[in-house]
This record gives C-alpha cells, sequence and structure tokens, in this order.
C-alpha cells in the first residue's frame, strides 16, 4: 500500500501545487490573452446549447473555459481534447486555472481505487489505482499565437506490469515474450510530455504544429479516458486497440491546417506501441504516419475520419505492420444548468501486411443530469484472432465477440474543486460457440470503485 500511496501523494501536489504556485507568485494581475472569440459571435457568454452562463448557477471553471479560446486556434477551448483531437464545443471543461505572469495554468486530477472481478475459467480479479494529473501551461503572444505546454502522469504502472483482468481484451506483453490476454495492460507512467504552437492566418484560419514524447498523434477519436462518454467508467473498451491504442507512442510530430470548423492534420510517429517497462521512455522512431479529417457542423457534433499506416506497432511481432482506419461521431449537449449528456459512435479496421482486415464497432454514453449522478453505458464487438493461440503459437482463428456494460457513480462535493464518487457497474461478454468452452459460456463481471477528482 505504501508502493501505492507514496507516488499518488507525490502526483496529488503536482496538480495542486503549480495553480497555488501562480496564485502565490501572481503580484500583479496578468494581461487577458490576446487571441480572442470574433466580437460577432451570437454564443459569446452562453454555452453551445445557447444557455446563458452569466447566472449564478454556471460553474466557475465551465464558465472561464468557454471565455477562454482554444490552445490550438480561435474556438472555445472545450473543443480541444487529447492530443490534438476535437469534440463538440458543448462538452465540459473541468480545471484549476491560475495565472503566473504572461503564463496561463490549468491542471486536474482524477484517482480511481478500483475492485475488478472477472467470472469464468479466464476470469480473475484485483484491486489497482488508476487515472490521471494533468497540467497544461499556455502563453499567448501578442501577434495571437500560442504556446502550449502539457504533462500527463499516471499510476497504472503501481498495478504491476500485467495491469488488471478485462475479459476478451489483448494486446501489448507483460514480460516481452507471451502477449497479454483477457487483461487490460497498464499505461506509462508518463503519458504525455508535449508542445504545440498555433498561428492565426486569418480571423478562421490557424495552422499549429504538436510535438510530443510521449505524446498522441493524429488518428482516432479522443482516447476513451479524456471522451465525456467514456472517462466516468474505471472499465478500458476492448475496441481500445483499434480505435485509440496510439495515444501514447514515443515520439510524434503534427501539422495541422483549421478553418472555422474543420481540421486537416498529418503525423509522423513511432509505431511500436510502449513495451512492458512502464516507467522508462522508449527510443524515437518516426517511421509511421497519420492523417485526419475533423468537423463540428455545430456546437453538438465532432465527426472525424482518419488513416493511420503503422510500422510494427506490437513487440511480439516486429515485422508485421499495420494499416488503420477509424471514423467516429461524438454527440454532446447540456441538461439545464449543470447536466450534460454525451454518446460516441466509433468503427475501427486493422489490415496487416497479408490483408487480413478486422474490424470493430463501438457505441458508448453517459448521462449526468446534474453534479452528483453519472450513468454510463458502452456496447462493443470486434473481430478477433488473439484469445486463443495458434497451433505452434502466434495469433489463431478469428472469432467475432462482444462485451456490453452498464453503470453509475455517485459524486460528493467536498470543496469547490474537489469531488468524491462512489461507483460500480456490471458487463457481460458475448463468445461464439467455438469459444464457450474456454470462457465457460458467456462470462460477466464487475467493477466497484471509489474515485477522487480535483478540477
Amino acid at each position: 500500500m505504501a508502493r501505492i500511496l507514496a507516488p499518488l501523494a507525490g502526483a496529488s501536489l503536482l496538480a495542486l501545487a503549480l495553480p497555488a504556485a501562480a496564485q502565490q507568485h501572481d503580484h500583479h494581475p496578468a494581461p487577458a490573452p490576446q487571441q480572442q472569440p470574433p466580437a460577432a459571435d451570437p454564443h459569446a457568454g452562453h454555452d453551445m446549447s445557447g444557455m446563458d452562463h452569466s447566472g449564478p448557477d454556471m460553474p466557475q471553471m465551465d464558465h472561464a473555459a468557454h471565455a477562454m479560446t482554444g490552445a490550438l486556434g480561435p474556438w472555445p477551448m472545450t473543443r480541444e481534447a487529447s492530443g490534438t483531437a476535437w469534440q463538440p464545443d458543448a462538452s465540459q471543461h473541468g480545471g484549476l486555472h491560475s495565472q503566473w505572469g504572461d503564463w496561463t495554468f490549468m491542471s486536474h486530477l482524477q484517482l480511481n481505487l478500483v475492485h475488478d472481478w472477472q467470472n469464468g475459467p479466464r476470469g480473475d480479479e484485483k484491486t489497482f489505482v488508476s487515472g490521471m494529473v494533468m497540467t497544461s501551461a499556455r502563453r499567448d503572444f501578442s501577434d495571437g499565437s500560442t504556446l502550449n505546454l502539457r504533462a500527463m502522469l499516471s499510476p497504472d504502472p503501481f498495478m504491476g506490469k500485467e495491469g488488471f483482468p478485462l475479459l476478451l481484451a489483448a494486446g501489448e506483453t507483460a514480460d516481452g515474450v507471451t502477449p497479454l490476454v483477457d487483461r487490460q495492460h497498464p499505461h506509462e507512467l508518463v503519458m504525455e510530455l508535449s508542445a504545440s504552437y498555433a498561428k492565426p492566418l486569418t480571423d478562421k484560419d490557424t495552422v499549429f504544429a504538436y510535438i510530443g514524447y510521449p505524446g498522441e498523434p493524429a488518428f482516432g477519436p479522443p482516447a476513451f479516458m479524456h471522451r465525456m462518454s467514456a472517462m466516468d467508467s474505471p472499465e478500458a473498451p476492448i475496441t481500445h486497440h483499434w480505435l485509440d491504442s496510439t495515444h501514447i507512442v514515443f515520439g510524434v510530430a503534427t501539422l495541422g491546417w483549421a478553418h472555422d470548423r474543420v481540421k486537416l492534420e498529418a503525423s509522423s510517429f513511432t509505431g511500436r506501441e510502449p513495451d512492458q517497462n512502464r516507467y522508462d521512455f522508449d527510443p524515437p522512431e518516426f517511421d509511421s504516419w497519420a492523417v485526419r479529417a475533423t468537423w463540428n457542423p455545430t456546437e453538438n457534433w465532432s465527426l472525424q475520419a482518419s488513416y493511420a499506416d503503422v510500422t510494427g506497432p506490437e513487440q511480439l511481432e516486429p515485422d508485421e505492420n499495420d494499416r488503420k482506419l477509424s471514423v467516429s461521431a461524438i454527440h454532446t449537449r447540456r441538461i439545464g444548468a449543470a447536466g450534460w449528456w454525451s454518446s460516441t459512435l466509433a468503427w475501427g479496421r486493422k489490415t496487416n501486411d497479408h490483408d487480413e482486415s478486422k474490424d470493430s464497432w463501438l457505441l458508448e454514453s453517459a448521462v449526468s443530469p446534474d453534479d452528483r449522478w453519472t450513468v454510463f453505458a458502452r456496447v462493443e464487438r470486434i473481430e478477433t484472432d488473439e484469445l486463443v493461440p495458434g497451433v505452434g503459437g502466434g495469433h489463431g482463428d478469428l472469432h467475432v465477440v462482444g462485451k456490453a456494460s452498464v453503470g453509475a457513480v455517485h459524486d460528493w462535493r467536498l470543496a469547490e474543486n474537489v469531488r468524491f464518487g462512489l461507483g460500480a457497474l456490471y458487463s457481460v461478454n458475448q463468445v461464439p460457440g467455438a469459444l464457450e468452452p474456454v470462457y465457460g459460456g458467456d462470462p460477466d463481471g464487475g467493477m466497484i470503485f471509489m474515485r477522487l477528482k480535483v478540477q
């Protein structure tokens, strides 16, 4: 327990120290950001559904997020998600904001203590800590350009190299020899160290550059722990390696152009997924590339299509390359003064060097009628050949499997920016007849968890 609590305490202090230090050293009011939305914006002072934010019921941090422009262009900060990905403008944005001279800081923290059990012959049980701590520092210049630095840490490595039980999941390795099957791998201690620079060309046109070591290339929807439809569930989606497994790569460089509600971008990045040593930095290769087009037609929608050519993503199959496609739609709307409802529909395809394709589908949704309750659900379907090894090792036969889960979490506000929550979820897995003897039919599982959010 001491091994877990000591690093987490340090991470918590990191999330809170920068804002506190900034507030203590900001003896003089800092100038307002130079980059502002067009004055004729009819939504100024309102959320993206047109709700007035000037009243006392509007959470202070969310109001600040709508007042500030994004780090990559002249749009609401709420549009920006993980890496350079977009989400609907109507999304919520949480964070502790402060200023120190010309720099604006934003930090937030979410930690989950989870007890997980998966039933059936291939199930297991484990208690672990997951979550993330993120801090960013931003500077706006007089010419309208913006520099943004971001760091994100995770306590995942402290759960051990084998991660946590998750039936039907597969990918990466715990020992460099055998693949992880029916388990979700832990993420890196350092999930992101990135810098971005954006330069406006006109009132609606912006170019930007993003580098990360590690970072996230221009592929797929926002990573699952950053999607509003998924972030309240501690259960990772089994579609992860189709849709957003590239969200942590050791070496990425992205160039992009955005015009109003349309964004085009391209990335060069390291194709190899992180190895089983979750505390170190893997060597950058820049041997893969990706392109993504995103369109936010209204404040409530974000649509993206992307393609990636990935060199040797799997450590155990270094000579096997992947071509990946991803298409997704995210819809988010506000409910009352503090509520929201967000849903994601996504499809992904992986094609290897032998032109063998495997598809995945995901539909997830979360609804929070107020700042106390959140209910979430997810349905997934994947085509996979990694659950049962083939003759002589390697991948086996292709199977279509599915998972459905539903859960809820209740939060109590301990302070203005601190919430404590208790939640639970239940999941059921569907396997074809050929896999029923291995899994004992269609096994189920569940999680109970408590969480701490500082934002």
